[in-house]
């Protein structure tokens, strides 16, 4: 097992279709000790069953719009655990409004949110657990091509996960003096909770299956695969990278 006692705090569960539900699974599979964090009573409703399904030691609240939250939430990972070994950041908001017509028509708060909750978070817990993640511990985000190329009625999300990839370069120099490595995951599309926000998504998917290399859509499982081989030391000597997961739609060209 690639993950044998390697203690794993994952961001982002909020149901059984989402990446970080497949991430959670495959690290389970492995051996990993996981701990969940949560942004809303609602979600921890939804998030115990699973917890408990994945053998979850705890869960802690954490808004990561509120460095209070973030504050204590260390706290308790420091006292059930000591350290942590993987720490998982599938996070990612803006509102309904800023993912569907015009992106110029984005408004100062909207455009504050999307880059505060999907893109500044991840810093934000990177400085709070910056003492806790052990040598050679592996952080790992999610992104999506839309950060790099225009993809319709993305909008805000898109500017917000350009800023997250530059955070992961920026947070690669600062973790690896630690010996931490940071990467992100560029996931293709796939029918989860955030998804549906988007305007447009079903012809979005319906396109990665017509253009892309392998012909199909991706899966949380495939997902899940690629965070593994991050979180272990088969990738001892990768970090500040954007790994692809979206069946090679990324390199096509017209």
């Amino acid at each position: 097992m690639l993950l044998k006692d390697k203690r794993a705090l994952i961001f982002g569960v909020v149901n059984e279709r989402s990446l970080a539900y497949g991430i959670a699974e495959q690290f389970h599979q492995h051996g990993a000790r996981l701990g969940f964090g949560y942004a809303s009573a609602p979600v921890r409703k939804r998030l115990e069953p699973i917890a408990e399904r994945l053998q979850g030691e705890f869960l802690i609240p954490c808004d990561v719009t509120s460095d209070e939250q973030i504050r204590s939430g260390v706290d308790v990972v420091a006292e059930k655990w000591g350290g942590v070994d993987v720490l998982v950041h599938s996070i990612a908001y803006a509102n309904r409004e800023d993912l569907k017509g015009r992106f110029i028509d984005t408004s100062r708060e909207g455009y504050r949110i999307a880059l505060d909750v999907s893109s500044y978070s991840l810093v934000a817990l990177c400085r709070a657990y910056e003492r806790l993640l052990t040598r050679d511990a592996s952080v790992i985000t999610l992104s999506y091509y839309g950060s790099g190329r225009v993809v319709a009625n993305y909008n805000a999300m898109g500017v917000a996960k350009a800023a997250l990839e530059a955070c992961v370069r920026y947070l690669a120099v600062d973790l690896g003096r630690s010996g931490i490595r940071i990467n992100a995951i560029s996931a293709g599309p796939v029918k989860t909770l955030a998804a549906s926000a988007v305007t447009g998504f079903n012809s979005i998917l319906s396109l990665i299956e017509e253009k892309a290399p392998l012909k199909r859509s991706i899966s949380i499982e495939d997902v899940g695969k690629c965070a593994l081989y991050l979180a272990s030391d088969l990738s001892s000597g990768t970090t500040g990278d954007v790994v692809f997961v979206d069946s090679g739609y990324n390199i096509m060209g017209l």
